[in-house]
């Protein structure tokens, strides 16, 4: 896209003060971004993204600072502005949108009133002229009924909600440039794309320059107009999207694009014959609804409503759809982590709901599960070796401390981590390799089924392909059934043999995974389908989701 530059870097040098020395995070950079134009910057956490950004609005941490290097953002350097200036442009001319909303806003202050605040900084309006702005902003990011939303508070409103009032903020002196930090990574795919589409939207009416930091080819192809490759603090490739998308030139972009799932090399099993390992018969979960002084029982949020699926050993079901819809509660209703209001859970023929409480921890060596977070599941003061015995432990098996250490070292090996690296603790490991220790930990009390819930949507691409290899290999080699959780339909693909598609607490869509992808039935299935972003593949000659 042909445009004079808005805002140009160059040579940009980023350190960091470590307690192994000076960290390089940003080393040499330099790209430009035009007037109205999306600059995407992709690349794997580490590679030095958010602190480029941070560099340029200049909001970086203590321990990090610019050595050298300029931002020439509309003829004036940013680097060489005093704060009482910067501070005029940041919030006024350039704004700023983080990853997560939920600890960008202030929890104690109104939706309304954080729009505001903005306004009183940037602008001469006050009064009820505020209260107007405030609420034709909300209205403007697509939020229903926006004057009652103002008065409402950010624990009130949905992840995409959150995000929407964030964006909010960032429009609301209608900024020659938005940088966007991963503003859509922890939303799911329909929320995503339309809050992709609300910031082309907004782009295309204001004119404004968009420089969106990514690890998401999916966003990018979505959103860039030019793409900038950044590995280990250098920009090591920067193309057009079309360009970038039809041949990556470095091998560093090569190695991501071929990471992604819908290109990894499928390695699943044919569906197996035989009884269902589990078997999953009207299944449902209600949560109570308490008002008053006695907190008295009003009512039941319905969120699994008569749910029921089957799992063969060594096979994968995955259960897809949006946040809300159900497919957390239903996995942890599965290994009796929930009580059931209704249905039956048979595992190895026996329906887990009748078993007594001490036999039923007996059998949880049978079931396991692995969580979304890595780090957040793992205590961060055991050590590694601790982590791992700790289920073999609880449930009395594994012999004695000798025998168990063994076993870690075992299931260290099989996840593809050094025996010698029992001994570190969680924040020592990299997101990877964390979410390694964590399958380790499930596999250590040899398990017959283990729930996935999201385990690779935190990753990055590359670390997210050897993590779904990591998978698929243990189940062809010990036979271990999955329930895989997930919004993320090409990781669906890799994975599955079979997919339901659940929403608002049933599943309104269950077949073979090529069958319900390729020939969705249901009008909401084949929504989540078409909000998924998608490449031509010249090499292979078809359409890979992104």
């Amino acid at each position: 896209m042909a445009s004079a530059p808005l805002i140009e870097i160059r040579d940009l040098h980023t350190w960091v003060d470590g307690s192994e020395g000076q960290v390089r995070a940003v080393d040499g950079v330099s790209f430009s971004v035009g007037r109205g134009e999306t600059f995407v910057l992709l690349g794997e956490s580490g590679s030095g993204k958010s602190m480029t950004a941070l560099s340029i609005a200049r909001l970086l941490p203590e321990a990090a600072r610019v050595v050298s290097g300029s931002v020439v953002f509309d003829g004036e350097d940013l680097l060489q502005l005093p704060e009482s200036r910067m501070r005029m442009v940041r919030g006024g001319r350039i704004s700023l949108i983080f990853q997560e909303p939920g600890t960008s806003l202030n929890p104690v202050m109104t939706v309304g009133d954080q729009v505001a605040e903005v306004l009183r900084r940037h602008t001469a309006l006050r009064g009820s002229a505020i209260r107007k702005r405030v609420v034709e902003l909300l209205a403007a990011v697509g939020l229903q009924d926006p004057a009652r939303q103002a008065e409402g508070y950010p624990f009130q409103l949905s992840g995409g909600m959150k995000q929407r009032v964030m964006i909010a903020i960032a429009i609301a002196c209608e900024p020659d440039l938005l940088i966007a930090d991963e503003p859509t990574s922890a939303l799911d795919v329909t929320i995503q794309a339309q809050v992709l589409q609300l910031l082309r939207e907004l782009q295309a009416r204001l004119g404004m320059s968009i420089l969106l930091i990514t690890h998401d080819f999916g966003v990018a192809a979505e959103m860039a107009h030019r793409i900038g490759v950044m590995q280990s603090g250098k920009i090591v490739e920067t193309a057009s999207r079309e360009q970038f998308f039809r041949a990556p030139a470095h091998p560093y972009s090569r190695k991501l694009f071929d990471s992604l799932p819908g290109r990894l090399d499928r390695g699943r099993t044919v569906v197996a014959e035989g009884s269902p390992l589990l078997e999953v018969a009207g299944l449902k979960v209600h949560f109570p609804i308490r008002k008053g002084v006695f907190r008295r029982v009003v009512g039941h949020v319905k969120a699994v409503d008569g749910v029921s699926l089957s799992v063969k050993a060594g096979q994968t079901l995955a259960l897809v759809g949006e946040s809300g819809s159900g497919k957390t509660t239903v996995g942890k209703a599965i290994v009796q982590l929930l009580p059931l209001a209704g249905g039956s859970v048979h595992f190895g023929g026996v329906d887990l709901s009748t078993v007594p409480p001490g036999a039923l921890r007996d059998r949880r060596r049978d079931f396991q599960v692995i969580f979304q977070d890595p780090y957040g599941s793992l205590n961060p003061r055991m050590r590694i070796a601790d982590i791992v015995e700790e289920g073999m432990l609880s449930l009395a098996i594994g012999g004695d401390h000798t025998a168990r250490l063994a076993r870690v070292d075992e299931v260290l090996t099989q996840v593809g981590l050094s025996p010698e690296m029992r001994y570190r603790y969680p924040h020592e490991f990299s997101g990877g390799q964390r979410q390694r220790i964590a399958i380790a930990r499930a596999l250590a009390v040899q398990p017959r089924l283990i729930v996935c819930d999201e385990p690779t949507s935190a990753l990055d691409v590359s670390v997210q392909a050897q993590i779904l290899h990591l998978l698929q290999d243990l189940q062809r080699r010990l036979g271990i059934a999955y329930i895989f959780i997930t919004h993320n339909m090409a990781v669906v693909e890799f994975m599955a043999h079979e997919v339901a598609v659940m929403h608002q607490g049933c599943i309104v869509e269950h077949g073979i995974t090529a069958d319900v992808l390729g020939r969705p039935q249901h009008p909401y299935t084949r929504a989540l389908l078409d909000a998924i972003p998608v490449i031509d593949d010249a090499d292979r000659h078809e359409v890979i989701r992104l």
